[in-house]
């Protein structure tokens, strides 16, 4: 039996940009034409609820956009990926938006409320807003907040109304546990698009960044060294891989907020299979493949299943 489960989380409700709620076909796609055979290893997916007919209704958070139906999705991730880990099986979760991250994280937590979970990034964005902070009200954008349960309202741009609020909180509290994960455990590869707010939290708590200029000079093999050392407290890890890190001139802009000088599929590849060999590694993400936007076909859901394909045959073969 395999030891990884794939849950399927279509939702694209937390991002600005439509198109994310087509990343799993357009993988399905790439597999078919790769012919890689990846999502026959799996006998089932589990089918996350996506709420995405939602983008069809006026939402009346702006400041949170959609955050009632982000929470209907984050809470059924959180219960999918609890049930797997206490299965003792590894789940792979693929997301439309990052605001599905929120659920996973609330699931790793669930499923062993004791654990300290470290969270490695990798991603060009920081996630780091809240409602009180962000600059377009997408949540996709305020994941990891949620997860810290933090507000930054000091360096609040807005006020919110008691509705808006009320939402905010429900979703930090998403699993009934709060916060999830702490500051000092999370580390950031490849961040290179920030906002002040960001700037200011990842400052103020002294938050570990690795760019891509140092993976390039120091190769992945001694940065995910490194990584896993400075996590060495944490008794679970989750990778969340943005596909917005890699290299958008390099490998493809097929992803919702593309940014220059990213990542290569090898330097990325190379970095989670590195994180996966050690057996604290319990739960890999994927998120935000938009193949609507991708100017070369299906490349970036072609370079993800390929990253995807070498990372779930490490797990496999864990023993």
């Amino acid at each position: 039996m395999s030891k990884t489960k794939l849950i399927e989380n279509i939702s694209e409700i937390g991002a600005g940009t439509r198109g994310s709620s087509l990343g799993i076909e357009a993988l399905k796609i790439a597999d078919f034409n790769l012919e890689l055979g990846f999502f026959k290893k799996f006998n089932q997916s589990h089918k996350i609820i996506n709420n995405n007919d939602s983008l069809l209704q006026e939402t009346t958070y702006g400041k949170a956009k959609r955050i009632d139906h982000i929470i209907e999705v984050c809470e059924d991730i959180s219960s999918n990926v609890s049930t797997v880990l206490k299965k003792n099986s590894f789940p792979i979760v693929l997301s439309g938006d990052h605001s599905g991250a929120i659920g996973t994280i609330s699931g790793i937590k669930t499923a062993n409320p004791s654990a300290r979970i470290g969270v490695i990034w990798i991603d060009a964005h920081a996630d780091l807003h809240t409602p009180f902070t962000t600059p377009s009200g997408n949540v996709h954008g305020m994941t990891l907040m949620a997860s810290l349960n933090f507000d930054n309202a000091e360096r609040r741009i807005h006020e919110l109304d008691h509705s808006t609020q009320q939402q905010w909180e429900k979703l930090k509290k998403v699993g009934d546990i709060y916060p999830k994960i702490s500051a000092d455990d999370i580390v950031f590869i490849g961040l290179r698009s920030t906002e002040d707010a960001e700037d200011y939290f990842i400052i103020d708590n002294n938050l570990k960044k690795v760019s891509v200029e140092e993976v390039r000079r120091r190769g992945h093999e001694k940065v995910s060294e490194e990584v896993m050392e400075y996590l060495s407290s944490c008794d679970t890890i989750y990778i969340s891989f943005d596909v917005d890190s890699l290299d958008c001139d390099l490998v493809s802009y097929g992803t919702g907020t593309p940014v220059p000088n990213g990542l290569t599929e090898q330097e990325a590849g190379g970095l989670i299979n590195n994180f996966l060999i050690n057996k604290k590694t319990s739960c890999l993400e994927v998120v935000e493949i938009n193949p609507c936007l991708d100017n070369k076909q299906n490349r970036m859901a072609e370079t993800a299943l390929r990253i995807l394909d070498r990372a779930c045959s490490i797990i496999e073969k864990r023993g």
